[in-house]
């Protein structure tokens, strides 16, 4: 059932906790992957549901890399099955599908998958499903900044927030992690400036529709200001980046 207040324009998730999840269960890590897999598949049934515009999830981090090379493989044939697997149901369901990262250290069939999802899903208006694979923040305002520099525009908070690889999509008005850990581990340190942050201690494959909602109803729980006063926020609605 969807849950009674109204949802967010723009949910980010850190899905952390694929592998104490396996682990508590004797199972290698890349089954917690794969059941991570099947928790995201829930969570964007359950955030289209509710009206949820754009859905942004950290799938693999920059610095991801130096994990086990074993899991680091696994993780990729696991986004190249996922790929086939689930991109065409997206597509019936509404949902369209962008990779936001760098490309470059991807192997071209990984590129080309990524680039075909995208291409099959470009239609889709139901909701957007930003999927952050071999990104960074930091690795994100770095490239923007480069980027205006090699054009020579001046670098200022508003091109730079123009030329960020989220530029797309309003700033995220809810952050949620999983897994008990408190912090943005470099997920979208720019566009989270004004986010409302959720911690939750359920692990992602235990991520369910409940959990979704109760960080729904805490994000409706708190004021948003945006630098402004309470008595402000009444006769001066505060101007949100890309809103």
């Amino acid at each position: 059932m969807a849950s009674p207040l109204p949802a967010p324009e723009h949910i980010a998730i850190v899905m952390d906790g694929n592998g104490r999840w396996a682990k508590r269960r004797f199972l290698p890590r890349l089954a917690g992957h794969k059941q991570g897999v099947d928790a995201l598949r829930r969570c964007v049934k359950a955030c289209a549901e509710r009206g949820v515009s754009a859905l942004t999830v950290f799938a693999f981090s920059s610095e991801n890399w130096s994990r086990p090379a074993d899991e680091v493989s696994g993780l990729m044939e696991l986004l190249a099955r996922a790929i086939g697997r689930e991109v065409p149901q997206l597509a019936r369901d509404g949902i369209r599908v962008r990779f936001v990262g760098d490309r470059a250290s991807l192997s071209a069939h990984l590129r080309v998958g990524l680039e075909q999802a995208e291409a099959q899903t470009a239609h889709c208006q139901l909701m957007l499903l930003n999927i952050c694979f071999n990104y960074g923040g930091r690795w994100d305002i770095a490239q923007a900044a480069a980027g205006l520099a090699a054009r020579g525009e001046a670098i200022t908070p508003e091109s730079l927030d123009a030329a960020m690889a989220l530029s797309h999509v309003r700033d995220p008005d809810l952050l949620i992690r999983t897994g008990g850990e408190m912090r943005l581990s470099n997920f979208l340190l720019w566009q989270a400036a004004y986010s409302e942050l959720v911690f939750s201690d359920k692990l992602w494959p235990d991520f369910d529709e409940a959990a979704l909602d109760a960080a729904i109803a805490a994000y409706h729980a708190r004021e948003r200001r945006f630098g402004l006063i309470s008595e402000q926020l009444t006769s001066e609605p505060p101007v949100l980046a890309r809103a």
